[in-house]
């Protein structure tokens, strides 16, 4: 069994940045094709933010195109989003994905 454990959500102010990391256990990610993070803001469908796949191919939403970024560490077997220049619209719930299902989830909150 998969089991995706995200972190590293908190409170920034517009302009600031943050890192989330998906540590996997159960599985090696270097075995797993395709890991992304998801988000949920409220009152809102969650939405895809980022996917990774083995080879290191990145697909953004637009709406974070040149300030978040996705990577893996296969060695550390972790997934990782770079967030840069936050803005209040990026306040969310973070879902880390796989093919094996969901994280738990980690608050993203950006306000003044």
């Amino acid at each position: 069994q998969v089991q995706l454990v995200e972190s590293g959500g908190g409170s920034a102010q517009p302009g600031g940045s943050l890192r989330l990391s998906c540590a996997a256990s159960g599985r090696s990610i270097s075995s797993i094709n395709v890991m992304g993070w998801y988000r949920q803001a409220p009152g809102k469908q969650r939405e895809l933010v980022a996917h990774i796949n083995i080879a290191g191919t990145t697909v953004y939403a637009d709406s974070v195109k040149g300030r978040f970024t996705i990577s893996r560490d296969n060695l550390k077997n972790t997934v990782y989003l770079q967030m840069n220049n936050l803005q209040p619209e990026d306040t969310a719930i973070y879902f880390c994905w796989s093919v094996y299902g969901w994280g738990q989830g980690t608050q993203v909150t950006v306000s003044s």
